[in-house]
């Protein structure tokens, strides 16, 4: 028994001959942010949707909060206490910011979401998902179409519907992409005031709000872990510089 949120013990999936997942092993502990960085074609897409129940591994077992999920679906997880955001987004354009946080609190507390159900008229979903907003600073932005939102406020509304299921492990899949250096910066300070409630599996290649932000870094190149470690170990990898980071990284960490 562990008592990590997230525990992969030898996670494995291919697609033909291509190893996407290849003996994986992970743990994301309670109050960490463990950050998964890798190039692009590394298989962290295919790793993530294992973990949220998108894709079954071909062998190996994925361990969420002491239970044994490998089989369950993704909403299965999600009432577990598993939240998720998206590389694209996966918005409900059409309806008003509001009404997008009312369904994923309707959602946690259905089991699915319920779009044939008034939300609209439901007080009490109404109060939950602004208190909700409040926290991204999205409250001016309520009854605004999500069409209206700037990238930088979609990306917040994602993680506030992501909040709304009262995640205890949250994957964060490249949450920063398009935002611009402002709003990379707001979203990591908030993201960091997130840890004591929820355990989070950063998936980021802006490496300035991985070193910022996580307090563990796992490395994956072509569906492997190949090196785990504090930011300043990966840092000093040979191993990792040669595999991913590179000579920029190797500048950045002051070693000649």
């Amino acid at each position: 028994m562990t008592d990590a949120l997230l525990d992969l013990k030898g996670l494995h999936k291919a697609f033909g001959a291509l190893k996407a997942t290849d003996g994986v092993d992970l743990t994301v502990r309670p109050g960490e942010i463990h950050a998964l960085i890798g190039p692009n074609g590394a298989g962290k897409s295919t790793l993530i949707s294992q973990i949220a129940g998108g894709l079954t591994p071909d062998a190996g077992e994925v361990t969420l909060l002491g239970e044994a999920v490998t089989g369950w679906s993704v909403a299965r997880r999600a009432r577990l206490g598993l939240g998720r955001t998206f590389q694209v987004s996966s918005l409900a354009w059409e309806f008003s910011v509001l009404r997008n946080v009312m369904l994923a609190v309707q959602a946690r507390a259905s089991g699915a979401f319920g779009f044939w159900r008034p939300v609209r008229r439901d007080e009490s979903l109404r109060a939950e998902a602004l208190g909700v907003l409040d926290r991204v600073r999205l409250t001016l932005r309520a009854d605004d179409p999500v069409s209206a939102l700037s990238h930088g406020e979609r990306r917040l509304l994602e993680v506030a519907m992501a909040l709304a299921l009262r995640p205890r492990l949250l994957l964060l899949d490249e949450p920063m992409a398009g935002l611009g250096p402002e709003g990379t910066k707001e979203l990591t300070a908030f993201l960091a005031s997130l840890k004591t409630e929820a355990g989070m599996l950063l998936v980021e290649h802006d490496m300035d709000a991985v070193f910022a932000l996580a307090d563990r870094i796992s490395v994956l190149v072509y569906g492997r872990i190949i090196a785990t470690g504090t930011v300043a170990e990966i840092r000093a990898s040979a191993a990792v510089r040669e595999a991913y980071l590179g000579d920029h990284l190797h500048r950045k960490a002051g070693v000649p």
